[in-house]
């Protein structure tokens, strides 16, 4: 039978290929492009390219990194450099932001919500003069509440430049964490329970587990935290002093989002030595039992053994009341111990609350 990898293979440039290779991974998805492009007067969208136009802003999402020749017209379009290019299909990369002169590049890490287990997908984010463009592995993302404030006619979306907009998108990700790292909070709050209280079986691979996610929360989270830093400089000119402002706000989720990880994952540690102490507890509970079972029958074979040995002479033999009363003495010592036992909170430990 197969065996699914624990770890992801990561697809990568070719080996000895030029800086800046736009190397296609044949599995990517089949790339899909959405355009929004907006200004105070309205927005307009379409499934394809829309240019950018004088006081407006433009959003290009695409999903799907598997046509070669849509990501070329993409980046010849725009002017993308190439370095950042092979850094959008190369899908393994570390959350950073780099300035070139055209535009900025950011890396982030978006939750992957349709997993089976919890995985993070990269998101590639180009924000240059008027317009944004953000590259995902896949269609479904986390930015359905900023495409709700660019169709609200009422909202203050619209009126925004281009770095709001990158804001956003970078807000909504960010945001996206809290949900499940609250649901792991959850889930290892249950394990101790079952843990305390014995009212479920937990195995030591189901607090692993838990412990892997956070592994790959923090993994992600952590250097989003450096890149949202480096954002807020003043040396980055494509963000208005305005914008700076929510993006402090925007650090000081993340820094919550690593406190809050970093908790959990010590309650992850506790739990496993938790685990191992009630596993212990229930194999001393288990000996104390079965000790005190052969302390109860020790004197009984005893007198078993007295009056088995072959001795011509035992006048209790011919006795007409012998078995009886041996029989009864038998029965009032197991009684006796074991009533001492109970007295002594021994054989039967007090029920948990």
């Amino acid at each position: 039978m197969s065996k699914e990898p624990r770890y992801s293979r990561r697809s990568r440039t070719p080996p000895g290929a030029p800086p800046g290779t736009l190397s296609v991974d044949p599995e990517a998805r089949a790339t899909r492009v959405h355009s929004f492009r907006f200004s105070p007067d309205g927005v307009e969208e379409k499934e394809g390219l829309l240019p950018v136009e004088e006081g407006q802003v433009l959003w290009l999402n695409v999903d799907g990194l598997g046509d070669h020749k849509m990501l070329s017209h993409i980046a010849a379009t725009f002017g993308l450099h190439p370095l950042a290019m092979e850094d959008v299909v190369s899908v393994h990369q570390r959350p950073k932001a780099e300035e070139y002169e055209a535009h900025h590049f950011i890396v982030l890490r978006m939750p992957d919500r349709g997993a089976a287990q919890l995985a993070t997908e990269q998101v590639a984010i180009f924000l240059g003069d008027g317009y944004v463009i953000t590259f995902q592995e896949k269609p479904g993302d986390v930015f359905d509440p900023v495409r709700a404030r660019l169709r609200n006619p009422v909202g203050q979306m619209r009126k925004r430049g281009a770095d709001y907009l990158c804001y956003a998108l970078i807000d909504a990700l960010i945001d996206a964490y809290f949900p499940v790292v609250e649901q792991l909070g959850d889930q290892l709050e249950t394990l101790e329970d079952d843990i305390v209280f014995q009212t479920g079986e937990v195995e030591m691979g189901q607090i692993h587990a838990h412990k892997r996610e956070l592994m790959s929360v923090r993994s992600a989270v952590w250097p989003m935290r450096d890149v949202v830093a480096t954002l807020q400089r003043e040396e980055i000119q494509r963000f208005s002093d305005n914008t700076r402002l929510y993006l402090r706000d925007v650090q000081d989720h993340t820094v919550q989002l690593i406190e809050t990880i970093q908790t959990y994952r010590e309650i992850a540690t506790g739990l496993v030595d938790l685990l191992l102490s009630s596993q212990a507890n229930k194999s001393n509970e288990v000996m104390q039992v079965l000790t005190l079972i052969a302390t109860i029958f020790i004197p009984l074979t005893f007198i078993v053994g007295v009056y088995g040995m072959n001795f011509d002479y035992m006048p209790e033999l011919h006795w007409k009341w012998s078995y009886p009363i041996v029989m009864a003495l038998m029965a009032i010592m197991a009684l006796a111990l074991t009533y001492w036992f109970h007295r002594k909170g021994w054989l039967w430990s007090k029920p948990r609350r």
